[in-house]
């Protein structure tokens, strides 16, 4: 029986969510549904996709090797179902401020489908930083912003959570906590720790850490996710970051393996930001109605 996009699209929900659960939800089907597509999906292909546990759906080596052949895939029925098909004749210029990891990682795929879709609109991009973003949106020097939602509550501004990135622990390959059946801040803080410092990550990473009796033992703080990348692909320490920024290898091609933590970590949550109480215009609307489809969230004002 060949596999169907239907279980492709079960599959990477659930991997992105880490949870069955979430991913019904996500998808507006039954639980069951979900985990009969995984298991007809594991037997087609011959491998085990997810290890289960009461923490969640944690994907095995093989599980993550499909799943970034499931990205392409649906990277391609995406160009397929867009080509040469514009949207809407809706043209005019739109202003976003985004931050260092948003435009990164997060919206060069969506700015490409968002051309594809309006030809007419032009969006002037900005990268800034949370407190620069914050004070341009209030200012009217930008329409909108793309941001690590959690990191603001200015309540002078609106926000909108699109996507909720689970944060995990890195690991290089064969490193002794990948045996261990339960890992939590306690196992890691025995181990040196990169410190990512962009987008606030630092300070994001020490409130869930304060919760707890340990500490993490830095051994150096970065801004660069790529210098984090490498330093634990070559086992020069540990990292919890989010799933949006993972690659399973460095530049260097060494293998980086996550492990879904113990203790509640949050997740990292990007979505759109603006001033508070401002009209919207049509091009706006349009941009954030967007995202609204992209992540099957209700549509409207």
């Amino acid at each position: 029986m060949a596999i169907s996009f239907k279980q492709i699209r079960y599959f990477v929900s659930t991997a992105e969510t880490g949870q069955v659960s979430q991913a019904a939800v996500a998808l507006s089907i039954s639980q069951s549904a979900i985990t009969t597509a995984i298991k007809d999906l594991e037997m087609r292909v011959g491998a085990t996709l997810f290890s289960r546990s009461q923490q969640g759906m944690e994907l095995t080596a093989a599980g993550r090797q499909m799943l970034f052949h499931a990205y392409e895939l649906l990277a391609k029925i995406d160009e397929m179902t867009n080509i040469n098909v514009p949207g809407s004749d809706l043209e005019g210029t739109l202003r976003v401020a985004a931050s260092y990891t948003v435009v990164g990682y997060y919206l060069p795929h969506h700015l490409e489908r968002l051309r594809r879709s309006f030809p007419q609109l032009d969006v002037q991009l900005f990268e800034l930083n949370r407190d620069a973003i914050e004070e341009g949106l209030l200012a009217n020097r930008y329409d909108l912003a793309v941001m690590l939602t959690a990191n603001t509550n200015n309540p002078d501004l609106s926000t909108e959570t699109h996507l909720s990135s689970r944060r995990r622990l890195w690991v290089p390959a064969r490193h002794r906590l990948l045996s261990l059946g339960s890992v939590g801040l306690q196992e890691v803080s025995d181990e040196p720790y990169i410190m990512l410092t962009v987008d606030e990550a630092a300070h994001t990473s020490l409130k869930y850490w304060s919760k707890t009796p340990y500490r993490p033992s830095v051994r150096l703080r970065t801004s660069s996710v790529e210098a984090v990348r490498s330093l634990v692909a070559n086992g020069q320490g540990v990292a919890i970051l989010s799933d949006m920024v993972h690659r399973p290898w460095s530049l260097e091609g060494r293998r980086i393996e996550t492990i879904q933590l113990s203790d509640p970590i949050p997740a990292m949550d990007v979505g759109l930001a603006w001033k508070r109480g401002i009209a919207f215009t049509p091009v706006m609307q349009a941009f954030r109605d967007y995202f609204r489809q992209a992540y099957h969230l209700p549509m409207g004002q």
